[in-house]
């Protein structure tokens, strides 16, 4: 049986490259950025390239007249950032190979970039949402839960975790921590009828289960339903107020339904509570943007 592609949502993808807005609008004007919709990992290899080299020292307009000459030389290439590793040399952005680097508008294309560091980004978030219990209930759910533990990080694995987190289920039905995980994995593959029975049975069984709700709100967020979104991460909130994750999430449901001065208060306090994370750049660069238009 094949496995789903692993598809990252907006949200996700702004935390992984730790995007500003100024970085997400250099991005669609490379047309790499295209709103809410789903991002393939190639895409997003492409989006992190692109970001590294403007980082470097690269303009936009550098980086389109690369693009324009790869797509020249081969056609055939989807996603040139992805495919060709550029490089930023004085003025001039090349293409690279281990050993040789070209002119884009007159070399050969060497496939080889190297994605090792973007895999380990982007599997670290893959555990967010997660539930780890202490004690969990029967013996022989736990055996299944653990399983599906191992497997539920990887993603050419995750319909071996959906099926081991369903056992669980089946065996304990109160097991509310392999709900929220199920929903969780159901969510990431596109099943969001699935992903939003399980989350519910999660909150039935455990109406303090702070992750489900959070997960909920996502879920609610990748459905276009802001408002159903905002109550969700609320209601996580309430049941864990320092909770940092639902106090970024929030800010930025907030901030896309025009309710600015609630997001910053929800962008000021997930500083308060984790300002040494990648995405704590993410909070000051809304809370700047703020400031100057005040």
């Amino acid at each position: 049986m094949s496995h789903a592609e692993r598809i990252y949502g907006l949200r996700e993808l702004t935390r992984i490259l730790t995007l500003t807005p100024k970085r997400a609008a250099q991005l669609r004007r490379l047309a790499l950025l295209h709103g809410d919709s789903g991002y393939t990992f190639r895409e997003l290899l492409a989006l992190r390239a692109a970001s590294a080299l403007l980082d470097a020292g690269a303009s936009v307009r550098q980086i389109k007249q690369a693009l324009s000459a790869l797509r020249r030389q081969d056609p055939g290439l989807e996603q040139p950032l992805a495919e060709v590793r550029l490089v930023l040399e004085g003025d001039r952005l090349l293409a690279q190979s281990d050993r040789v680097r070209f002119d884009p508008r007159t070399g050969q294309l060497v496939l080889a970039l190297d994605s090792g560091g973007l895999e380990r980004a982007a599997t670290a978030t893959l555990a967010t949402g997660l539930v780890r219990p202490l004690a969990p209930p029967a013996e022989q759910a736990e055996t299944w839960f653990e399983r599906a533990s191992e497997w539920d990080g990887d993603p050419a694995q995750w319909e071996d975790a959906i099926e081991a987190y369903r056992r669980v289920v089946v065996i304990d039905p109160t097991y509310a921590a392999a709900w929220n995980n199920l929903g969780l994995l159901l969510h990431r593959m596109g099943d969001y009828e699935g992903a939003r029975g399980a989350y519910d049975a999660a909150l039935a069984q455990d109406p303090d289960c702070r992750e489900a709700a959070y997960n909920l709100g996502s879920l609610h967020e990748d459905r276009g339903e802001v408002e159903a979104a905002v109550g969700s991460y609320r209601r996580a909130l309430e049941l864990s107020p320092d909770y940092a994750d639902a106090h970024f999430n929030l800010a930025g449901a907030l901030s896309r339904s025009g309710r600015g001065d609630e997001a910053a208060r929800h962008w000021q306090r997930y500083l308060e509570l984790d300002a040494g994370s990648p995405w704590a750049r993410i909070a000051r660069a809304h809370l700047e943007v703020r400031e100057r238009d005040e």
